[in-house]
C-alpha cells in the first residue's frame, strides 16, 4: 500500500511524456505508484510503457475525455493520497515529494495545496508570465471569482473521492467544480509555500476559449443559485476579454 499514487492520463504526447516519468524517477521519495492512463496512443507511447517496470502501471484503452481518464485511475490507485499530474508538465526537482511527505502531522488534512510555476512562452498571456510565472493558490471565497487553485499543485486524500469523482459533463473544469464543493464543504486543507510541478501552458484550460467560460458559468450556477447566473456571466466575460491580452 504506497503512500501516494501519481496519476498521468496520456494522449499521444510521447516525448512529454518521457520527461515527465523521469522527473519521478529521480525522487528522493519512493513511497508511490504510478499509473499512465493512455487513451490509446498511436504515437509509441505504447511501445514505450511496455518498457516500464513497477511501481509504474499502465492501462491504455479509449476514454471520455481527460478526467474519465483521472477517475479510472482513481478506482485503480492504492496509495493514501492521490495526485494528478499532466503527461507535458514534470515535478519540479528530484525533492518536491519527499519535502511534502516528509512530515504530514494531522490526519484531518485532507487537501495539500501547493504553488505550480508555469514554462511560458512569449505568446502567453500576461496573467501567465507575471511573478515569473508562479502561480501561488488561495483557498478563500474568491475561489468563486476565479479557479485560485492549480490542479498540478493538489495532493488529494483518496478518501475525497470515495463518494464522487470528477463530474464528466465538465469536459474543462471539473477539478474546479471539485474544488468548490470541498470548499463549500469545508475541508481541512493545508496550503504549502513549495512549487510542486511545472507546467506548460499549451493545455485546454489555458485557452481561454469561450467555452472554458461557459462551462465556469454552469457549474457556478449549479453550486449556488440561478439568480446568480448573469452575474457570473458578467465575470466570465470580463475574464475571457482580459486573458486575450
Amino acid at each position: 500500500m504506497p503512500l501516494l499514487s501519481i496519476i498521468i492520463p496520456s494522449f499521444n504526447a510521447l516525448n512529454s511524456l518521457r520527461n515527465c516519468i523521469d522527473s519521478i524517477q529521480c525522487q528522493t521519495f519512493h513511497d508511490y505508484e504510478v499509473w499512465i492512463m493512455d487513451g490509446q496512443s498511436t504515437d509509441g507511447t505504447v511501445e514505450f510503457l511496455k518498457s516500464l517496470q513497477a511501481p509504474f502501471y499502465w492501462q491504455s484503452e479509449t476514454d471520455n475525455g481527460i478526467y474519465d481518464a483521472m477517475n479510472k485511475g482513481i478506482e485503480l490507485s492504492k496509495g493514501e493520497w492521490l495526485y494528478f499530474l499532466g503527461s507535458d508538465d514534470r515535478l519540479h526537482d528530484a525533492t518536491t515529494l519527499e519535502k511534502i511527505f516528509f512530515e504530514i502531522n494531522s490526519t484531518e488534512i485532507k487537501l495539500l495545496i501547493g504553488n505550480i510555476r508555469y514554462d511560458f512562452q512569449d505568446s502567453d498571456s500576461f496573467l501567465i508570465k507575471k511573478n515569473n510565472g508562479v502561480f501561488k493558490p488561495e483557498w478563500s471565497k474568491k475561489m468563486w471569482l476565479k479557479n485560485t487553485v492549480h490542479h498540478q499543485g493538489v495532493f488529494y486524500k483518496k478518501e475525497v473521492f470515495k463518494d464522487q469523482l470528477y463530474n464528466l459533463k465538465y469536459k474543462i473544469l471539473a477539478d474546479y467544480d471539485l474544488h468548490l464543493k470541498l470548499f463549500h464543504a469545508n475541508t481541512e486543507v493545508k496550503l504549502l509555500n513549495q512549487i510542486i510541478a511545472v507546467c506548460k501552458t499549451g493545455g485546454i484550460s489555458k485557452t481561454y476559449n469561450w467555452p472554458l467560460y461557459r462551462e465556469e458559468v454552469k457549474l457556478k450556477t449549479q453550486q449556488s443559485h440561478v439568480l446568480l447566473k448573469p452575474l457570473f456571466y458578467i465575470l466570465a466575460i470580463g475574464k475571457f476579454l482580459l486573458k486575450k491580452i
